[in-house]
């Protein structure tokens, strides 16, 4: 493809450019470009906030460019401040070892395996010596490390920073040199660290590495950035139903930005799918999103579970089955105590207020008495709890 058409592709989604003359210089080098993007196997489960960067780094793939999936399990002992109000806690190297494997599982369902070099950084920094480290945390000064954001506020509150939380974003910039990255690619919150990676090369006499943040997903509260510790995420390994009920929940407004970030969407078919209801623009964005982790066919199948479900009032196909006495001894029980011991719910606390509100149904008939016992079952019976969840009670 011509580096132009390149450039203008690539350009797609993207918030941060540096810069464009020497991006477009580089991919007028006619070799494949080497494109960083470096992941911390903090938590076992990549979330839909990855995807964003991930469709970024399948873009150059399939241009024939180098796509590098940096895995930093040695960043991880240090923990990336980006973002945070606090010092994150330290992982054992056997945990973030099992997230590595995880990781790498979950990203081939986005990136092209036999093209995706997969390296760790672990590889150059456990060879270090303390001498090694010095050198490298002399290229940036306190003053320079308090620009960022997140460390000034931090220092302003008084919060507790740690001096090795000071070198992540030179470990981070280290990778670069490492790999001789012509392009690193990150969300928004990442720009400090890739600059500080530019520098770097810049320093050592080497080509620096262009520049490309991508904006941060929204999660599911409309809000905040798509986040675990905020519960407001979509996860790769999350099940069809899951997945489907979850893009369900979103707000319109929030719908728009997932069609461009996740599905790749230019802004003039965005400006079609206005036209169409915002219910049927939804329901297509959850069967494609499913479609993209689990196949057309389980993509399909999941809609029209949702109809039968929402649109219809019929039962899914499939739920969760429980037996009676596996969830109570007595011959009496409350719902709030059956449903409790299903596993499906954070607490009984939740529950019970999901009831109060109406959103508990036995046999389709709303139970907003938390207190109410009912009888032993005889027959099955089916639960509904709120919109996405429904379990089966035998006798």
């Amino acid at each position: 493809m011509d580096p132009k058409a390149q450039l203008e592709q690539l350009r797609q989604n993207v918030d941060t450019l540096i810069n464009e003359e020497d991006f477009l210089s580089k991919l007028s080098q006619n070799r494949p470009l080497r494109i960083k993007l470096g992941v911390d196997p903090t938590r076992p489960d990549l979330t839909f906030g990855h995807l964003v960067v991930f469709n970024k780094l399948r873009q150059f793939q399939d241009m024939g460019h180098e796509a590098i999936l940096l895995i930093g399990d040695f960043t991880t002992l240090i923990g990336d401040p980006s973002g945070r109000s606090e010092t994150r806690p330290v992982l054992t190297e056997e945990e973030i070892k099992a997230n590595a494997e995880t990781y790498m599982e979950q990203a081939y369902k986005i990136l092209d395996k036999e093209k995706t070099k997969v390296v760790f950084n672990s590889e150059w920094f456990k060879g270090q010596s303390f001498s090694d480290c010095l050198g490298l945390a002399r290229k940036m000064t306190v003053a320079r490390m308090l620009e960022r954001d997140d460390f000034s506020r931090r220092y302003k509150e008084n919060t507790p920073i740690s001096i090795v939380e000071f070198l992540y974003p030179l470990v981070q910039g280290y990778d670069s040199i490492a790999l001789n990255a012509d392009v690193e690619i990150g969300g928004t919150d990442q720009l400090f660290n890739i600059l500080v990676g530019r520098n770097l090369q810049k320093e050592a006499g080497e080509e620096a590495q262009i520049v490309l943040t991508m904006p941060l997903l929204v999660g599911l509260d409309g809000n905040k950035k798509m986040s675990k510790s905020m519960d407001n995420y979509i996860a790769f390994n999350d099940s069809p139903k899951d997945m489907f009920g979850k893009i369900m929940s979103i707000s319109d407004e929030t719908m728009w930005d997932y069609y461009r970030l996740l599905l790749m969407k230019t802004n003039t078919e965005v400006e079609s799918l206005k036209g169409e209801h915002p219910m049927h623009s939804k329901k297509n964005l959850a069967k494609s999103l499913v479609a993209k982790f689990y196949g057309d066919e389980a993509g399909a199948n999941e809609l029209q579970q949702f109809e039968s479900v929402f649109s219809q009032n019929k039962l899914p196909d499939e739920m969760p089955e429980h037996n009676w006495a596996d969830l109570t001894k007595n011959d009496d029980e409350t719902l709030v105590n059956l449903l409790g011991g299903t596993g499906l719910f954070a607490s009984k606390k939740e529950i019970g207020r999901l009831m109060k509100q109406g959103g508990i149904k036995l046999d389709g008939k709303a139970i907003t008495n938390p207190s109410e016992r009912i009888e032993k079952v005889t027959q099955e019976i089916v639960v509904q709890a709120g919109k996405r969840k429904f379990v089966k009670i035998l006798p």
